[in-house]
């Protein structure tokens, strides 16, 4: 199993970034996605996750409104689209699989994912 994230770089505040998370060696749609973020010095944090079916989503507070997480099932690939960044953004974005729950459940306690991706750094400047 891989998860491969690619899409960071460096952006000025109240840009966007579009990470992608291509998957390898499993079926996506058997399992729900999950974007998480780890800034230096602070813990691994909760972005937004998608269901298998992609009928649901749900997201950080922080992410509400300016983030979108989405899934093609067929190119096996999940997007976390990030609008209106802002330097406390910065950080490693990973992507996760989840076999937890049904078609429409969202995890997103970081246990419940079992694959994690490598990170792809995204860096937010004033």
């Amino acid at each position: 199993v891989q998860l491969q994230a690619s899409g960071g770089g460096l952006v000025q505040a109240g840009g966007s970034l579009r990470l992608s998370c291509a998957a390898s060696g499993l079926t996506l749609s058997r399992y729900a996605m999950g974007w998480f973020r780890q800034a230096p010095g602070k813990e691994r944090e909760f972005v937004a996750a998608i269901s298998r079916s992609g009928g649901s989503t749900y997201y950080a507070d922080f992410a509400k409104g300016r983030f979108t997480i989405s899934r093609d099932n067929v190119k096996n690939t999940v997007y976390l689209q990030m609008n209106s960044l802002k330097p406390e953004d910065t950080a490693v974005y990973y992507c996760a699989a989840s076999y937890v729950g049904g078609d429409y459940d969202t995890p997103s306690a970081i246990p419940d994912f079992g694959s994690w991706g490598q990170g792809t750094q995204v860096t937010v400047s004033s």
